[in-house]
């Protein structure tokens, strides 16, 4: 079973998280370390009931009170947290599209690894805010093969029945016969099955390729695509095989080389946090030969950094 850091707390209560931080805003000065305490110990339902409690307690809005007394990063990080995960998905997806040029890499993240409920929420809260559907946005964004996988991956219908081991081994030979076995590729079948299948028989169906051809369908996506689709269907392979893994991956590309990508850091901690952030940890640990709170600490400054390792649970 998956494994989060953040859970909901035990004898959780509203009223006393809502006055504990309008106690850390009230007068000179923010009293950052009992926000991060507080909003890190507390799971995002919770959250929700206290943006609620806390209007009605004190008549302000709770969301307001925090954007004029924190900033930066850790302003960014903060309200993620308070943010319902659909929310928020449609919040970066939004950006990633709006404004010149795409942030293909967002794009791909959130639609190639998200579960129907999750895609179908998105999608709701997109419309709900920005008065646009999120398949037009992306249509009018996006062009060729790769835009039609996101379309496909947009509709959020996959299949959600047990695994096939039989269905399996046949669509993997599909999946060959419409690649590495032929002159040029059949880009529909790999569309088909990769935007239909649930992630639990994709990852049967990734096993058995990797029986008939010894090699994984990483090298052959790698050998038939490129581009942003080649980065759409390895995404998609790599959830299906991996989750802890693929993200592992995300966060310390958010962090390697020059410079981090402070989004991308908080958007994999945040919203893994209450599904398998500790898993995440594991594997980061594995891959990388430091742990993923090494990295945030050596990477990180300030209130950002203590609000990151907060979630982390480092």
């Amino acid at each position: 079973m998956p494994t989060p850091t953040i859970v909901a707390k035990p004898g959780f209560n509203a009223e006393e998280e809502s006055a504990l931080l309008r106690k850390a805003m009230k007068g000179l000065g923010t009293d950052e370390k009992a926000i991060i305490a507080c909003v890190s110990s507390i799971s995002n339902a919770q959250r929700q009931e206290v943006i609620v409690k806390y209007k009605g307690m004190y008549g302000r809005d709770l969301i307001d009170d925090l954007k004029s007394e924190l900033s930066g990063d850790f302003e960014d990080c903060v309200l993620a947290l308070f943010m319902r995960p659909a929310q928020y998905d449609a919040k970066c997806l939004h950006k990633s599209i709006a404004g010149l040029g795409t942030k293909d890499k967002v794009l791909v993240e959130i639609m190639c690894s998200r579960n129907n409920e999750q895609i179908a929420a998105a999608k709701d809260e997109y419309k709900k805010k920005y008065k646009n559907s999120l398949e037009k946005d992306i249509k009018g964004d996006t062009s060729g093969d790769y835009q039609k996988i996101l379309v496909s991956l947009c509709q959020g219908v996959r299949d959600e029945k047990p695994v096939d081991a039989a269905l399996a081994a046949a669509e993997a030979q599909k999946l060959y016969e419409a690649g590495e076995n032929q002159w040029g590729t059949d880009e529909s079948t790999f569309n088909m099955i990769i935007a239909t299948r649930s992630y639990e028989q994709l990852r049967a169906t990734f096993h058995e390729y990797l029986k008939l051809t010894g090699h994984t369908i990483l090298k052959a996506i790698g050998k038939e695509f490129s581009g942003n689709l080649e980065d759409c269907l390895k995404t998609v392979a790599r959830v299906a095989m991996d989750p802890p893994n693929f993200f592992a991956l995300m966060a310390h590309e958010s962090m390697a080389g020059l410079g981090t990508d402070e989004e991308r850091l908080v958007r994999v901690i945040v919203s893994r946090s209450e599904i398998d952030l500790e898993d995440v940890k594991v594997e980061f640990q594995k891959q990388y030969g430091k742990s993923l709170a090494q990295w945030v600490k050596d990477d990180c400054g300030g209130d950002f950094k203590r609000m990151l390792l907060a979630i982390i649970k480092d």
